[in-house]
C-alpha cells in the first residue's frame, strides 16, 4: 500500500489556450530579438528608427494578442476541476 503517496494529474491546456500560448511565445521571441538588435553598437539613426518601429508594432500586437488571455487561462483551468 502507498498511503502517503499522492498522484498529481497533469492538466493540459485546451487546444485554443495552447495555440494562444504558442503565439505569445513567438511574439515574445520577436520582441527579444528586436531588443537585442537595439544593443548592437554602431547602429545608424535609420536602423535604430526601423528597429523601434518594428518593436512598437510587436508591442501593439502583443497587447492585442494578450487581451483577455488571462481570463481564458483561468476559464480553462476551471473547466479541469
Amino acid at each position: 500500500m502507498n498511503i502517503g503517496r499522492t498522484i498529481k494529474k497533469s492538466i493540459q491546456p485546451s487546444h485554443t489556450v495552447e495555440i494562444l500560448l504558442a503565439e505569445l511565445g513567438e511574439a515574445c521571441e520577436a520582441i527579444q530579438k528586436l531588443l537585442h538588435q537595439l544593443k548592437v553598437p554602431g547602429l545608424t539613426m535609420d536602423q535604430r528608427e526601423e528597429i523601434l518601429g518594428e518593436l512598437s508594432a510587436e508591442i501593439t500586437h502583443l497587447h492585442e494578442h494578450t487581451r483577455g488571455l488571462d481570463e481564458k487561462i483561468i476559464e480553462d483551468r476551471s473547466s479541469h476541476h
